[in-house]
């Protein structure tokens, strides 16, 4: 959003071209050196003496604040608001809740029927083969 009121203030400037003076004063004080320039005056954007610029716009009080505005009201309500609301609602997709629901009401079967909570033998020995010495030969196992 930044970007497109930038771009636009940008164009802006193109079409309407300023004279920009700046003045160097060695005084103390800052109210005895002012220019003005009588295009200046002709322009619609009237800026306060201490206003700091938000770095939207750097010459128009009133768009530096709208800019600064609907950023934040982007940024904030919809990137903040709006996606923590859709992150904390979205489906389940690896199945993390069901896996965990799925191994409680496993574990109760499993003591109810006075079983250990863990089979030792989860696959049948007898499906498993294993190779035999000879095709291990020098093969390292680690257990």
């Amino acid at each position: 959003m930044a970007a497109v009121i930038r771009l636009q203030n940008s164009i802006v400037r193109r079409v309407l071209p300023t004279i920009n003076k700046r003045c160097i004063s060695t005084s103390k004080k800052n109210s005895d050196t002012a220019t003005v320039d009588a295009e200046s005056k002709s322009t619609t954007s009237v800026t306060t003496k201490n206003w700091v610029s938000y770095g939207f716009d750097r010459k128009d009080e009133a768009e530096d604040r709208r800019g600064m505005h609907s950023t934040f009201f982007f940024s904030v309500t919809l990137c903040l608001v709006f996606g923590g609301f859709f992150w904390a609602y979205t489906p389940d997709y690896n199945l993390r809740d069901w896996s965990q629901r799925e191994a409680f009401l496993e574990l109760r079967r499993r003591e109810k029927l006075g079983l250990p909570l863990v089979d030792a033998n989860l696959v049948d020995p007898k499906k498993i083969q294993l190779p035999s010495d000879e095709e291990l030969g020098d093969t390292e196992i680690i257990i």
